[in-house]
């Protein structure tokens, strides 16, 4: 109950600081600010951004030094999602219990409002880094972590991987390549970009990478877990989209039992990165308990 209650604090200040930084405008291209907030707006239970607010608590700074940063990495995860979903991609209808945004706005507009929302991201990230001029270095740095964990080196490379992977049979190496990468970088990125922002040491930030890559591979895993244990009303998108696509998956490769074993595994190699955290780290150790046994 306690973990649920701090949780709730650290998503309604995310929902609060979104709705202030994306509003819909009463201009000629409005329609496209629309579509960007349908998405952005529909709920979801924002890991990314709470991660980032988790680790600003560890750290004992304020969130409004990393807010811009969470709500960032949230815009570029949407605008990803927006992506996935297009007929090009994995060609899904519902996204979050509704409708996916191209089956609302078209494709093509899909499209742009993903690409605003990533361009947006940096806007946002940018217009704060410039009014902390006391800590302007550390922010470059952290948003120079998240440009690249969102590019080609990033999600985009896994994206690119798993596309170029529907209907053959990958090895092992390609497929945790492939999540670390497409999975794995965005949810390291809120972690490692806000502990370079409130000033965590070397050591520090290698453990939290360490941490961060785990709960990555975890929730990775659990997502392929969901695609054949899931439905609708759980996920609030269709099941058995890897399946129907061809797809080599943790279960593919290891069977559902053996992905539920190595899903446990790396949760605990997760949370023992954070022992010399003490108890600080305690929340953030029940993070990946969270991701590791969430059902949607």
């Amino acid at each position: 109950m306690e973990f649920n209650k701090r949780y709730e604090i650290y998503l309604d200040y995310i929902n609060e600081a979104l709705e202030k930084i994306l509003v819909v405008r009463d201009v000629p291209e409005k329609t496209c600010y629309e579509a960007m907030k349908y998405s952005l707006m529909a709920g979801g239970k924002r890991i990314r951004p709470v991660l980032s607010l988790v680790v600003c608590d560890l750290f004992g700074k304020e969130f409004k030094e990393v807010i811009a940063y969470a709500c960032a990495i949230e815009m570029i995860h949407t605008y990803s999602l927006i992506h996935d979903d297009l007929p090009s991609m994995d060609n899904d209808d519902y996204r979050r219990g509704r409708l996916t945004n191209h089956k609302v706005y078209g494709e093509g507009l899909a499209v742009l409002a993903g690409d605003a929302l990533l361009n947006y991201a940096f806007e946002v990230m940018i217009e704060d880094a410039l009014k902390s001029a006391d800590n302007i270095v550390s922010k470059v740095k952290a948003m120079q972590y998240i440009a690249k964990a969102s590019g080609t080196t990033g999600m985009i490379g896994g994206q690119v991987v798993d596309l170029q992977s529907e209907g053959k049979k990958v090895s092992l190496e390609t497929l945790t390549y492939m999540h670390k990468c497409k999975t794995g970088a965005m949810i390291k990125a809120p972690i490692v970009s806000s502990a370079i922002i409130c000033g965590a040491d070397e050591t520090q930030v290698s453990r939290l990478s360490i941490f961060a890559e785990k709960i990555g591979l975890a929730f990775q895993i659990k997502d392929d877990i969901l695609d054949i244990e899931g439905d609708l009303s759980t996920l609030g998108k269709n099941s058995g989209s890897d399946v129907s696509n061809d797809k080599t998956t943790y279960i593919t490769a290891y069977g559902l039992d053996g992905a539920k074993k190595i899903l446990d595994e790396v949760t605990k190699e997760g949370i023992s990165a954070l022992e010399s955290f003490g108890v600080e780290a305690d929340f953030l150790k029940n993070m990946a308990l969270y991701i590791a046994k969430r059902n949607n």
